[in-house]
């Protein structure tokens, strides 16, 4: 009895066991029955409990091509073909986002099989609602529980979780999680999947994660792949891009340099300081050994020595000469002759020979004026006269870039194969009002705040603005102009919507569909905010998936990217925005002025209704692309009255102080206001004639010359001017000399002067507008050299003669301007000038002290080295509030583009015509998916966005190569054909003739050769929609370049952003590191150069290209001038180099001060800046070179006395032909509302003037008192030190002594 109890046990727990085991394997559904009551267009799936069933033969290809893990055996499934097809249909979203990580697709499909078809279904899943179908007469399965593993859950996250959308540049999980990839987890993802509100899913699941069985149920815990390992059907792991764990340690951007400091304080200032001290013992010492140490009369013995023939060939020009006959009678000896070096006697012959010139000429002018006016006249007029051909260059383009430089010829490149960039138009708005509200998602999660900005009724308000925008009209020869006509349109023919880079188009421009609601009398379901949450994570997605199903993507058929459209935000919290950024990308039409004209015209209505539209609750800054050019013309017209009345002054005071009056009486006879004007007059004619000559040769214009040459010539021709005119003022007519004698002998003394500056500014100028890159600087210099050397043949001839007529008016009492009246005859007394008394007699000694001659030079070199010690810290760069006049509305565009705007301009990276597609080497060396070198394009600018702090790439690119892989897969259902006629068929298109591409076979491979390029032109006419958002037509058709009728690609590129870029050192750092990594990219690719070069390109490249190098031009431009300056002295004064020497010397401070001003008053160095600094240089030889060379042809006796009389006879003309005169004209500039009239003009030409006559007129008469020039120059010629003049040995104690008299000794 215990016998057969014990065996019934035994037979009913076996048999219960197998009955539990029997159960396990049965199936929960089979087949579709009725619709899905939820979600129109679904089905749900029949219940279904018996045992799997075998798949019938004609589903064994879909079966293999979904869920080859199945495909074994007689196929028993619980799941029949139509299901299968319906599975295949849900995840081409996931598809065509994810198959490019293998790993992470193999897992994804894992979960969605085991839950449609696996055999062992009932282990896992759950059904808890059902449903009867009266039509089929079967029971729905409404919902069901899916008890997956949380391991498994957690693999399949991880090997998802860094998979790239190419062309949206985010994350795939940001357009399949419901919400931003960051925020995404495994849990929330899978829930997303199978939550019924996301407009796939036909009945709820409901995911329950758990690794251990819970409720007699097992979960789903199949193996999983990591997105690093390679699959079974030999897929190699996903790439680097999309699998951090491929890439190993990301790269660590290296750091940046420390400051070079000593001590912890700057290294310059350290230096300089030290070197000052250091001066300053030497000199101090210097001076006290001369003073105290040396014999008084041997280094003044032996210099008298050397420079005696210099004494004697030369007579003062500040004297009459008064034995014509016997010029160098002066103390002549012939034992000394034989001191006479060869560079001196080829110096004075030289001279000779430039003083007899300058006399006979000038006594010709005064001789023949008519002659010599009339011939000005002539050719003043013929030069002047092609100014009818001008034409002045206003495109920032051809102004500050070089037509051969790196960055223009990228530009016409990429114009050239992909068109110019476009134009923009563009406004930020912000809100008056405190609207910030609290949203709280239905569907959990927590509560989520929104900026002022996304209220719904200031959306409404905005959107009504954007659409007032959108029928704006303009009328262009008698032609209307609408934003239809010349906007961006990336999917014409096929839609013609406008592109608009806008919010409102995540609710397709519509107020209906932004009032979308849906909920019931107590909560609210969806509505505009959770539409916004999710399109700002998937902004290129067909369906946002929720209760709503509108569309993110944008009405012209593109993404827009949240971080185009909004800002203020903080990390990726658009929710939080503080303004909204409207932009209206427009055609830039490259060689077609009509339809370029017709979009200038829209622009200038589109800044008109901006500048007149008014809402009380909006704040709005605005911006076309025709704004700049635009205020920069208006400032220049608002400058007109600011600048004209600053050389009224100017010309005002050079009229007035001309004369010299000797009493009340002959004020009208002693005045010269007649001959000031036609002084000024001349200045202008060579202006004029600089730029008709030009003009005639088809050299363009520049707003630059416009400003800057004026200044420069008036400078040069006004000190000219006053040297000539106080020369024949202080000038005692000779015995018997008649009047065209006296004038041809002074011209005589100061033309070689005149001859030596001006012939030194022309050279430098043509110099260095031959040599320079910066189209800026190379016109400015052709304008100016010429100018400046027709200035001072018009100055030699005409005013000459100019001159001459005027004296004889003034000799026979005529009254100036009106020279018919003529005054009585009365005994005119010559009186020296105030200026030139106080120069004289108070001025000239007290800077030549000798207590005050170490304190200039003390103070001056300090200066010097405050100055070097800052040059390096001088900022590069323009900034462009600084181009706008202080009333325009494009400082508050500017402003508002600095504090709300988050990512900086596009850049491309161009892959120029060469590269070769079709291979796989070729392929694998740009792309960034599987199989793909992890040093490829696509990866290293993936890199470098991991690293945006540094290389200033906001984003990884898109990539149109990896786009065309996904969408050619024959698992998608992108890449079609007829079958008859192998025409393309959209996934849209329902036709049974259309077939894949590609077969499952072909489709483990990649297309390469001809295949590649037999399907390239349907992926790039593609249109995106909901069966398949891969099309490339809206994203990548401009941006490769078919060629060879359609059998090759040419160029391409891959756009990315920048970060967002403040100022101009940001925008140089941001070009400098896209091309350190545009040329590794090059190197990678190809590294023997041959067939692959790839550029970086953005639009603003061309204008900051110049300050890459900036500082080597600007080093190399001012080196060039005073190389110029050195050889021209060298030569016109005879050949003394030493005076040439310190000619440069003293203008080299004066560059060297100007870097000081430049860091103290902020102003940076960029091209308008480097134009000012050459002027300078030029305007410095004025004020250095008339005393100079005054010194040198001095024949007083010692150094001290020479300075003296140089700085008193030349000093007062330099002072007011330059000081006084630009002074005046100056401080005017300060009025100007142009900020870079304020900045560049005034505060550089204030510091040009300060400096330059700081320099003149008291360190370098200084200069010259301790370092003699006639006998440094003999020194140099002779080799003085080995003996003395009588042949006797000189000590070398003594030769110490003589050579410190020579450099500091006071006489």
């Amino acid at each position: 009895m215990n016998t057969k109890h014990f065996i019934c046990i035994c037979v009913f727990v076996i048999s219960a066991v197998s009955h539990e085991w029997v159960v396990a394997q049965h199936c929960v559904w089979y087949g579709e029955c009725g619709e899905s009551a939820k979600v129109p267009g679904k089905k749900y799936n029949c219940n279904y409990t018996g045992p799997p069933l075998p798949l019938p033969e004609e589903g064994h290809d879909l079966l293999l091509e979904l869920c080859p893990g199945f495909a074994y055996g007689n196929d028993s499934l619980c799941c029949d073909i139509q299901q299968l097809q319906t599975l295949k249909g849900s995840l081409q979203l996931p598809l065509q986002f994810l198959s490019r990580c293998p790993a992470c697709f193999h897992n994804l499909m894992n979960l969605f099989c085991e839950l449609t078809c696996s055999p062992h279904q009932s282990q896992f899943l759950n059904a808890t609602s059902f449903s009867y179908n009266n039509v089929t007469n079967m029971t729905n399965v409404e919902e069901v529980e899916y008890y997956i593993g949380q391991t498994f859950a957690n693999a399949m996250y991880n090997a998802c979780m860094d998979v790239q959308a190419p062309s949206s540049n985010v994350k795939a999980l940001s357009l399949l999680c419901g919400k931003d990839a960051k925020d995404c987890n495994a849990t929330n993802w899978i829930q997303y999947m199978f939550d019924i509100n996301n407009g796939q899913t036909p009945f709820s699941i409901t995911p329950i994660f758990t690794d251990v069985p819970v409720a007699n149920m097992t979960p789903m815990t199949n193996v999983t792949r990591g997105c690093n390992e390679s699959l079974p059907d030999g897929s190699g792991p996903c790439s680097c891009q999309d699998c951090k764990l491929v890439c190993g340690p990301m790269p660590v951007p290296p750091p940046l340099p420390p400051p070079w400091t000593i001590l912890g304080m700057d290294a310059m200032a350290v230096i300089m300081w030290i070197s000052y001290i250091i001066f300053l013992f030497i000199f101090i010492g210097g001076v006290l050994v001369t003073c105290f140490w040396c014999p008084s009369g041997e280094g003044e013995f032996f210099f008298f020595n050397v420079c005696s023939y210099r004494k004697r060939t030369i007579m003062s020009e500040y004297g009459p000469i008064l034995d014509s006959n016997n010029t160098h009678s002066l103390n002549r000896d012939i034992r000394d002759q034989g001191d006479v070096t060869c560079c001196e006697t080829l110096g004075e012959t030289f001279e000779a020979f430039l003083r007899n010139l300058f006399s006979t000429w000038g006594s010709f002018c005064v001789r023949r004026p008519l002659v010599v006016i009339l011939c000005s006249l002539v050719l003043v007029t013929a030069c002047s006269s092609g100014l009818v051909y001008i034409r002045v260059t206003t495109d920032p383009v051809e102004l500050w870039s070089s037509p051969h430089s790196q960055a223009r010829h990228e530009k016409e490149y990429f114009d050239t194969h992909f068109g110019p960039f476009f134009r923009t138009e563009q406004f930020i708005i912000t809100t008056t009002l405190n609207s910030s509200s609290i949203y709280s998602p239905y569907f959990g999660g927590p509560d989520v705040p929104f900026g002022a900005p996304l209220d719904k009724g200031i959306l409404h308000q905005v959107l009504d603005l954007q659409t007032d925008i959108e029928n704006l009209e303009a009328i262009y020869n008698n032609e209307i102009v609408k934003l239809k006509d010349i906007c961006l349109t990336p999917l014409a023919p096929y839609n013609n919507n406008c592109t608009i880079l806008s919010v409102l188009n995540y609710f397709q421009n519509s107020h209906e569909v932004l009032d979308h609601w849906m909920g019931d009398d107590f909560y609210t379901y969806a509505d505009y905010h959770s539409h916004f949450l999710y399109c700002v994570s998937a902004p290129a997605s067909l369906n946002d998936t929720g209760p709503l199903h509108d569309p993110c993507l944008g009405t012209f058929g593109g993404p827009v990217f949240p971080w185009l459209v909004l800002g203020g935000y903080d990390a990726t919290n658009y929710n939080n925005a503080t303004a909204l950024v409207i932009t209206f990308p427009v055609n830039n039409y490259h060689n077609d002025s009509e339809k370029l004209n017709k979009a200038l015209a829209w622009e200038a209505e589109f800044i008109s209704f901006m500048k007149n539209y008014s809402n009380p609750n909006l704040t709005i800054s605005f911006s076309a692309e025709r704004s700049i050019e635009d205020e920069i013309d208006r400032e220049s017209i608002s400058d007109v009255t600011t600048v004209v009345l600053s050389y009224a002054i100017m010309f005002i005071y050079v009229s007035v102080a001309l004369g010299r009056i000797s009493s009340c009486r002959r004020l009208l006879v002693d005045s010269k206001i007649s001959l000031g004007i036609a002084g000024i007059f001349i200045v202008l004619s060579s202006v004029a004639c600089s730029l008709g000559i030009f003009s005639y040769a088809g050299v363009p214009l520049t707003l630059i010359v416009i400003e800057v040459i004026p200044f420069l010539v008036l400078a040069v021709g006004v000190d000219n001017i006053f040297i000539i005119v106080q020369t024949y003022q202080r000038d005692e007519r000779i015995a018997h000399e008649e009047l065209h004698q006296q004038i041809g002998r002074i011209l005589g003394d100061v033309a070689p002067s005149m001859f030596l500056s001006s012939l030194s500014e022309t050279v430098a100028f043509f110099l260095g507008s031959a040599l320079s890159n910066m189209p800026a600087v190379r016109t400015f210099s052709l304008f100016a050299g010429l100018a400046v050397f027709i200035d001072f043949l018009l100055q030699i001839s005409c005013f000459i003669s100019l001159l001459g007529l005027d004296i004889m008016r003034e000799e026979s009492n005529r009254m100036d301007i009106v020279c018919c009246v003529k005054l009585q005859e009365s005994q005119e007394k010559k009186t020296e000038g105030i200026l030139f008394c106080f120069f004289h007699k108070i001025y000239a000694p007290f800077i030549l002290k000798e207590w005050v001659r170490p304190l200039v030079v003390a103070v001056f070199v300090g200066i010097l080295s405050f100055s070097i010690a800052v040059t390096n810290k001088v900022d590069i760069g323009l900034d462009q509030k600084l181009s706008m006049p202080d009333d325009s509305y494009v400082l508050d565009y500017f402003t508002n583009m600095t504090e709300y705007l988050h990512t900086g301009p596009p850049v491309y990276f161009v892959i120029k015509d060469g590269h070769d597609y079709r291979t796989a080497e070729g392929q694998n060396s740009v792309c960034g998916g599987v199989g793909c070198n992890n040093n490829s394009l696509v990866q290293q600018l993936y890199t470098a966005s991991q690293m945006s702090s540094y290389t200033k790439i906001g984003f990884p690119s898109s990539s149109w190569l990896d786009d065309y892989f996904d969408w050619v897969k024959p698992e998608s259902t992108c890449c079609r054909v007829k079958n008859s006629t192998g025409a393309f068929c959209n996934a849209s298109v329902v036709d049974k003739s259309c077939v894949h591409c590609r077969t499952p076979e072909q489709g483990k491979t990649r297309p390469t050769g001809a295949e590649f390029m037999k399907f390239l032109p349907m992926f790039l006419s593609d249109n995106p929609n909901p069966k398949c958002g891969k099309g490339g037509h809206a994203v990548y058709s401009s941006g490769v370049d078919l060629i060879q009728n359609n059998t090759n690609v040419g160029a391409s590129y891959f756009m990315t952003y920048h970060t967002i870029l403040k100022n101009s050192t940001d925008f140089i750092e941001a070009m400098k590191m896209a091309r350190v990594l545009a040329d590794n990219i090059t190197q990678t690719m190809d590294p023997e150069g041959k067939d692959s070069q790839v550029f970086a390109y953005s639009v603003f490249y061309v204008f900051y290209e110049q300050y890459l190098s900036i500082a080597k031009d600007t080093a190399f431009n001012l080196g060039v001038s005073l190389s110029a300056i050195f050889v021209v002295t060298t030569v016109l004064l005879g050949f003394e180099i030493w005076s040439a020497v310190l000619v440069c010397i003293t203008i080299a401070m004066i560059l060297v001060n100007m870097f000081g001003v430049m860091w103290l008053w902020n102003i940076s160095l960029n091209a308008v800046s480097l134009v000012n600094l050459v002027m300078s240089c030029g305007i410095s030889v004025e004020f250095c070179s008339h005393i100079v060379r005054a010194f040198s042809v001095s024949t007083a006796g010692s150094r001290v006395q020479r300075a003296q009389q140089a700085l008193a006879h030349m000093g007062s003309s330099v002072f007011r032909g330059i000081t006084l005169t630009k002074f005046g004209g100056i401080l005017i500039l300060a009025l100007s509302k142009s900020q870079i009239f304020q900045v560049f003009y005034f505060r550089m030409y204030l510091a040009i003037v300060l400096l330059g006559a700081a320099h003149g007129l008291i360190f370098l008469p200084v200069l010259l008192s301790y370092a003699d020039v006639a006998s440094l120059n003999t020194l140099m010629a002779t080799g003085i030190f080995t003996s003395s003049p009588s042949g006797t040995h000189i000590p070398c104690r003594v030769k110490g002594i003589v050579l410190l008299q020579f450099i500091m000794s006071s006489d």
